[in-house]
């Protein structure tokens, strides 16, 4: 029950992140990233909780990756928005957020895994490092360039997430080309499997 707690947490955290965002003053941006750094902490706890544990369930399952999708995409979005972050990059990140998203949606349907690759996992951790410090942004210390090393990083991460999103898709792809099942009807679809 716990794992699942985290994640709802990451979840309702999200529209306190988007208020602090918009208030004036350095301590509103630090409040934050903090926020958005601790949520994204999370997305890491509740995994390995729920493994540790052996409590992991289908509704933990479904809702860990809508969440980490929610908390990226509301601050990608706000940070667009105000012209604090690339939006190629940005556009990247979420384009391939939805299309992995259905491509889980479609495996889940012909009872085929997608499991996360070592480097999707970098990729995450790229990502939600430079939303971070974009986050924070002119609030940053003066001797640290923390705009121009979340504007980086988030480039980095689109970089990643096209190689990964590209080793998801070959996958599906194999899958998809395959000839359907004996009487051409394809397997149920597993509660929680999609993303």
């Amino acid at each position: 029950m716990t794992p699942n707690l985290l994640t709802v947490g990451r979840i309702a955290c999200i529209p306190v992140l988007v208020a602090m965002f918009y208030l004036e003053g350095d301590w509103a941006r630090w409040t934050a990233c903090f926020l958005f750094a601790a949520a994204a902490t999370t997305d890491y706890v509740d995994g390995y909780l729920a493994r540790n544990w052996q409590q992991e369930s289908l509704l933990g399952r479904w809702l860990d990756p809508v969440a980490d999708k929610l908390l990226v995409g509301a601050a990608v979005l706000m940070l667009v928005g105000s012209d604090q972050a690339p939006l190629l990059p940005s556009l990247i990140i979420v384009l391939r957020e939805i299309t992995v998203s259905g491509l889980r949606e479609y495996m889940a349907e012909v009872s085929v895994g997608l499991p996360v690759s070592r480097l999707a996992k970098w990729k995450t951790a790229v990502q939600m490092t430079a939303i971070a410090f974009l986050l924070v942004g002119s609030a940053g210390p003066a001797w640290l360039p923390v705009e121009q090393i979340g504007w980086w990083g988030l480039w980095a991460a689109a970089l990643l997430t096209l190689v990964t999103g590209w080793d998801y898709l070959q996958a599906g792809l194999r899958h998809m080309l395959q000839e359907p099942p004996a009487g051409g009807q394809v397997a149920g679809r597993r509660a929680g499997a999609g993303s």
